[in-house]
């Protein structure tokens, strides 16, 4: 059994969202807060690998000049409007 010292404002808050019903019992409310943090946690590591996935492409040199992509785009937009 774990115990914590919320301290009187979250303690409140949790209160709060036992009496209104929208959790049955502090320990939901606890337990959600921990799945949200574990959400939240696979999230940045997953964002982390795409980051450095990233910085191995910079390293590797596949990558693509803004100025390139955002020329191409705008020609393309120009067509699309162009056939309109």
């Amino acid at each position: 059994m774990i115990s914590a010292d919320l301290g009187k404002n979250l303690e409140s808050y949790v209160q709060e969202l036992v009496s209104g019903g929208r959790y049955g019992s502090k320990s939901e409310v606890l337990r959600e807060g921990i799945r949200l943090i574990q959400e939240r946690e696979t999230q940045q590591e997953a964002l982390k690998v795409l980051i450095m996935k990233g910085l191995d492409d910079v390293d590797a040199g596949r990558i693509v000049p803004a100025e390139d992509v955002f020329s191409r785009l705008k020609e393309k937009y120009q067509a699309m409007a162009d056939k309109e």
